[in-house]
């Protein structure tokens, strides 16, 4: 026997299928009600994975977002549910990586530690965040967007009005320049 709760998740359920079947057909009125009916949910899953409260809400704008250049993939014959979460699933992970890439070069970039061996003309010492200022503007930039401001390879290369394998031949020597500075002859 199914309790009352399991019976008001399915109806739900269907409910957010029919929904999601209307805003495929054009239904304005279906799109808003199923995006109101799953942001909740949508937040609930996230707080359990996302730390930063503007994070998740961030992340769920991108999931509505996606949700909207993907609902011609949804099958209306398939559970609406599990295609929702997978969107969500990825969502998640692409921000963790977003937040561990940031949280890195956040750090990277705030140490202030001199590095021994480095630069001759600065007396032997030289911080990571002269290092990184002392880039070429194209290359510093690059790694900024990328790894300080967690754009994509894309967005970064939209941005800079550069196609994306330019972009990363600038990320590229980035990295060279920087472990060249900070490691000097110690390689």
């Amino acid at each position: 026997m199914t309790s009352r709760r399991q019976e008001l998740t399915d109806d739900a359920k269907d409910r957010r299928a029919r929904w999601m079947e209307q805003v495929q057909a054009g239904d304005q009125g279906a799109y808003r009600a199923l995006l109101e009916d799953v942001s909740a949910a949508l937040r609930a899953f996230l707080r359990r994975r996302i730390r930063d409260q503007q994070d998740v809400e961030d992340v769920v704008q991108e999931i509505l977002l996606t949700v909207h250049r993907a609902r011609h993939t949804y099958d209306p014959t398939r559970p609406f549910e599990p295609w929702l979460m997978a969107i969500a699933r990825h969502a998640a992970v692409d921000a963790f990586r977003r937040d561990r890439r940031r949280g890195r070069w956040e750090s990277l970039a705030a140490d202030d530690t001199p590095v021994e061996g480095s630069s001759e003309d600065r007396a032997g010492e030289l911080s990571v965040s002269t290092a990184l200022a002392d880039l070429p503007d194209n290359q510093r930039e690059a790694l900024e967007m990328v790894k300080l401001e967690g754009l994509s390879v894309e967005e970064a290369a939209a941005r800079s009005g550069v196609s994306p394998g330019a972009l990363r031949v600038r990320i590229h020597r980035g990295y060279r320049a920087l472990r060249a500075r900070l490691l000097g002859d110690r390689e």
